[in-house]
Formats: structure tokens, sequence, C-alpha cells
């Protein structure tokens, strides 16, 4: 979670930035001495700056009082507000890079909500440029997506079949140069899919490709989510939110992954999270979930 006591470090460096400030202006009044009027001044901003940190001090720490109260609050009530929430769907997931901790957090919050992780895919970056053009040459289905100009259509017919499932006739054919690890079947539609970066930025070809395949992914229909954890050293949020994804931060506390949750679940889209990327707020509409029906 943000903490927010780096907020008071701000304000008192502002506090006294301003002090050195007013100093600074009254050895240049161009006297050589302070006068009583002066002085007085000088003491009345002085108090009046006090005033204003000492209020903003309250203010953080009501902040942190009510976030510390939310974290509690969803950490204890997490197992009952996600329990069904995704019973009979199928989830998939992209892995840009390598698989992490973040796939664990996700394969962990789709189980807790009784989703079910049917397709993993790891793209392995920087692509391998030549070699995928080579096997598209060599096969007279994907022609149109021969050249490096093609890349980002190429990688949103690549996001599309993720989703569909069915016939993946690109991903079979590029799957030995372009994917380093999978799970699961490429048969089955997916009800949902989750974006990961775990590579650091890319660039050119490689980037364009990404492109492609993040707006591929958002396209299909399906709720698509990119998320991360709590702390990054590069956030991917702004290129997935740039894409159509819908993005949460934090996905390894209980409150990002009841944000992942809620947007796999529904149709609602948005950003959310704890950073300044979460334009749309902390967690999406909490709807209550239909009664279960009995059979007699």
């Amino acid at each position: 979670m943000f903490d927010l006591r780096y907020h008071v470090a701000s304000l008192t460096a502002v506090f006294l930035a301003l002090v050195i400030g007013i100093l600074v202006g009254v050895g240049m009044s161009g006297r050589g001495f302070v006068t009583d009027a002066e002085r007085d001044n000088f003491n009345d901003r002085l108090a009046a700056l006090d005033e204003q940190l000492q209020e903003e001090e309250l203010v953080v720490e009501d902040l942190e009082l009510r976030q510390e109260s939310a974290q509690e609050f969803v950490e204890s009530a997490y197992p009952v507000l996600v329990e069904g929430r995704l019973e009979g769907q199928n989830v998939a997931v992209l892995v840009i890079g390598s698989y992490d901790d973040t796939l664990n957090d996700v394969r962990e919050a789709v189980r807790r909500a009784d989703g079910a992780l049917v397709r993993v895919r790891a793209v392995t970056v920087p692509i391998p440029t030549e070699e995928i053009q080579s096997a598209l040459r060599s096969d007279a289905e994907p022609g149109e997506f021969v050249g490096e100009e093609e890349l980002d259509d190429l990688g949103r017919e690549l996001g599309s079949e993720l989703v569909e499932g069915g016939e993946t006739p690109l991903w079979d054919l590029l799957t030995p140069d372009l994917v380093g690890r999978r799970e699961g079947s490429p048969e089955v539609e997916v009800d949902a899919v989750v974006v990961i970066r775990e590579a650091d930025p890319q660039q050119r070809e490689t980037a364009r490709f990404l492109a492609g395949l993040y707006r591929g992914i958002a396209g299909a229909g399906a709720p698509a989510v990119g998320v991360e954890r709590s702390r990054v050293l590069q956030s991917a949020i702004p290129v997935f939110a740039q894409a159509g994804l819908s993005t949460v931060d934090g996905i390894d506390t209980p409150l990002g992954a009841l944000a992942l949750i809620l947007l796999l679940a529904g149709p609602e889209r948005g950003d959310y999270g704890v950073r300044d990327t979460a334009v749309d707020g902390v967690l999406p509409t909490l709807e209550p979930l239909p009664p279960a029906t009995t059979s007699e």
C-alpha cells in the first residue's frame, strides 16, 4: 500500500523551503537589519505555515487510519467476497517474459474465486523477428502477416486466437520460436484474460508486436485485465491501459486480488489499485452475488 508518511515528509520539505525563502528575502531587504514590522510579519508567516503543516499532518494521519481499516476489512472479508465469483468461468493468462510470482498471485486469486485457469502462454522477449518471419514464409496460410510492418496485425490476430481458442493456426506455427512455456489446451474458449509483463519494457519490433497483442486481447470481447505487483521497477500499467486493457496494481494483496476478480467476473472496465495510475479508484463496484438456487 502507498505510505502516506512520504506525504508528510514532502510537506515538511516545502515548509523548510518556504522558511529559507523568507529568511533570504529578509536578508536581501538591503538595510542590513530587520525592523519590528518585518519581524512581526516574518513570525506571522511562520505561524501560518506551521499551522498549515499541522493541519496537513492531521489529514494524513486520518487517511492512514482509513487505509489501515480498509486493508484490514478486505483481508478479513476477502474469502467471503470472492467465493463463487468466477464459478464456471475459464481464464487464460498471457505472460510477457518468464513465469514469476505474479502468475502465482493470479492463479491463487482465480482458484479462490472458484474459476478455472485453463491456458497460460509465456511469450519470449525480445521476439526473434527473423525466425518468426521465416516461419510465416514457410506456411501459405498466414502469408498476410509476413513483413516487419505487419507485426502489429500479427499481434492482434494472436491476441484474438488466445481468447477464442479452437483452431489457433498462428500460435501453432509460432509457438516453437515465440513461446517459452505453456500450460493448458488451446481449444477451450475462455471467459476472461489476464496479462502480466515480467520483462523490461521493449523497443522497436517487439514493442509494436506487443502493442498489437494487447489490443487483440482487449478487443476480443472478453474481460481482459493487465496486472502487476505492488512494487515494480517499471510499471506496465500505462502501456496496458493505452492498449485498452483494464488494469490492477497490487495483485499480491487481497485488495488487488479482489479488484482483479471483480473485473474478470463482469463487464465493468477501468484502472484500479492504490497508485496514481488507478484513475478509477481502489475497487470496481462490488455487486452482491445472486442467491444460490437449491434443487428440491
